[in-house]
């Protein structure tokens, strides 16, 4: 049986160590080991241990002079039992150690929120866990914690991810939530409450806007959106396109924070109290890019399919499009019509600008083409009417 694998990808070697490495086979792991780097021999070496059920001094002296030869050296998916043992030698104070991740299953489990980067779970009545699409999103899991823990620093009141574990071949965010549901949830389950729902679902978004962030702390909404408009360059009218890029340009600065992904789906509800979850779209900018992207949650990603919105939200399209209206008379104080017209007229050329850039670069044939004409059409109306998106 072989006691070391490898790949070579992207100019890094990632070579595992299986099994019960001691002083009787040692000698065969690093020979193994010596011919995975044969054909790479400068490559960077990550050492993955999932497979690796015990190592002995024998085996700890590979490690002391791979590392002599590659010092980027660094031990990943590392069992709990022989992290203790690299603990205990020194190892962890020596080179990059990162401990293996604990495994779940969400076969059975239901599903209580898609969105673009992964889908979320409920596991027990006190947990849930937010599953990634990509099986590379370490990076991306890390930099939602912080934003989370940002969030939360700042007085926004939001659901903290406790750990990362593995599933299937990816990864995951558990998130303690005792009885919680979503906001979508209740509004099912609770139509003649809808009100009430809607209502705390703005004061939680009043509160997020209200919240001022550091410079630098998060992205800048701003700059997404222009670059959305640049990828148009050469699928707009030019007039069409140097118009919507000084609409956005024109926009102000702003360092308030803006969730980016804001719909019933991605709050949570416990003990009557509202919190965040799913912060990998943190920000900061000027609440039009917030509701462009709300249009588009209730509104705009369904519009020539209701089934689209409806497959998303758990709503039917009606109770859709009364949550995008409820919003914009509670949060804008005012039931004026040509007011509220203003305001939706000014969130959707955003909202449609992201929406084109998106169906264009997925490129999916017959109903893409029907959406892309649609977006051109209706930004073709808005911009011969919108001359600012501030309001």
């Amino acid at each position: 049986m072989a006691l070391a694998e490898g790949k070579l990808e992207k100019g890094v070697l990632t070579a595992s160590l299986i099994g019960h490495i001691d002083s009787g086979n040692a000698a065969q792991a690093e020979r193994e080991l010596t011919a995975l780097r044969r054909d790479a021999p400068e490559a960077p070496v990550v050492l993955d241990m999932d497979r690796l059920t015990y190592i002995s001094s024998a085996g700890l002296r590979i490690i002391l002079r791979l590392r002599k030869e590659r010092p980027e050296l660094r031990l990943v998916n590392v069992p709990s039992g022989v992290y203790e043992i690299l603990e205990m030698t020194g190892f962890t104070e020596m080179m990059p150690v990162e401990k293996a991740y604990r495994r779940l299953s969400v076969d059975g489990c239901e599903v209580i929120g898609r969105g673009a980067n992964g889908e979320v779970y409920r596991l027990d009545a006190d947990t849930i866990v937010k599953v990634y699409l990509d099986p590379d999103s370490l990076p991306d899991i890390r930099r939602e914690r912080e934003l989370a823990r940002r969030a939360f620093v700042l007085g926004v009141p939001t659901a903290i991810p406790y750990d990362v574990v593995r599933v299937g071949e990816g990864y995951g965010s558990v998130f303690e939530l005792l009885n919680a549901k979503s906001l979508a949830a209740l509004i099912a389950e609770e139509p003649e409450k809808l009100d009430e729902h809607v209502q705390a679902y703005v004061g939680l978004l009043k509160k997020i806007h209200a919240t001022e962030v550091r410079p630098g702390d998060m992205p800048d909404m701003k700059a997404v959106a222009l670059d959305w408009a640049d990828f148009l360059r050469d699928h707009l009218p030019a007039e069409q396109y140097e118009k919507l890029r000084g609409l956005i340009a024109a926009v102000p600065e702003d360092h308030h924070m803006l969730h980016g992904d804001y719909h019933v789906k991605n709050i949570m509800v416990q003990d009557g109290e509202v919190l965040l979850i799913d912060m990998d779209t943190l920000c900061m900018g000027h609440p039009v890019f917030e509701f462009a992207s709300v249009f588009l949650a209730y509104l705009g990603f369904g519009e020539l399919d209701h089934a689209v919105a409806e497959r998303f939200m758990g709503l039917d399209y009606g109770t859709c499009a009364a949550i995008w209206d409820k919003t914009l008379r509670l949060y804008f104080a005012t039931d004026d019509p040509a007011r509220l017209a203003e305001v939706a007229d000014k969130a959707k050329v955003v909202g449609y600008t992201r929406l084109l850039r998106r169906t264009i670069r997925r490129q999916s044939a017959a109903a893409g083409q029907a959406v892309i004409a649609h977006c051109k059409a209706r930004l073709a109306e808005l911009l011969g009417r919108v001359d600012t998106l501030v309001f």
